[in-house]
């Protein structure tokens, strides 16, 4: 258990670095990949729904 704790706290003490020395680079960071899982949510359901239709 204090191995989880420890690595949930060195990704916090990271993203807060990374967000005082490149605050630009951690917007587009996050930006890229806010769009990258919607275009994953996306192609999930378009074959979920491919695969009812199939199913009818």
């Amino acid at each position: 258990m204090n191995a989880k704790k420890a690595v949930i706290a060195a990704v916090i003490v990271f993203l807060g670095f990374w967000m005082f020395t490149d605050p630009n680079g951690l917007a587009n960071a996050a930006s890229a990949g806010a769009q990258q899982s919607w275009s994953l949510a996306q192609q999930l359901f378009t074959a979920i729904i491919d695969f009812v239709n199939a199913l009818t």
